[in-house]
């Protein structure tokens, strides 16, 4: 299981990273989508893998809302990542995007957020 938590770990990491640099760009070349969905996909990927570090089986949940809950029961210090900003969080994964700089920016600040935690917590180098 920990094989498979790092490859969710570096593939968030990959996304976290792809949001990043097209976010760099000047605000009228941002492809919004794919901002929203490198950003919506490392959350989805860090939380996966910190439930299958934690011998947690991720499919049995289907949304960002439901994999937080369960890492919140596993280490109450995820209550500091606020996904208050995440407009999809209870939506089926990969059902929706946002298509505004602003809003996506909001979820790749999530998205760093959700690294920085990991970094700090030692679960990821």
């Amino acid at each position: 299981m920990k094989e498979r938590a790092y490859a969710f770990f570096n593939e968030a990491i990959k996304k976290v990273n792809e949001a990043n640099e097209e976010l760099c760009r000047p605000e009228e070349d941002v492809v919004t989508y794919s901002v929203c969905k490198n950003a919506q996909f490392a959350i989805e990927n860090y939380l996966k893998g910190f439930l299958l570090n934690n011998g947690k089986d991720p499919s049995n949940f289907n949304t960002i809302d439901s994999l937080y809950k369960e890492c919140k029961a596993i280490n109450a210090k995820f209550k500091d990542i606020d996904l208050s900003d995440f407009s999809c969080k209870s939506h089926q994964i990969d059902s929706r995007y946002c298509n505004e700089v602003t809003k996506v920016s909001n979820c790749f600040d999530i998205a760093d957020n959700l690294d920085t935690f990991f970094r700090r917590e030692k679960i990821i180098s």
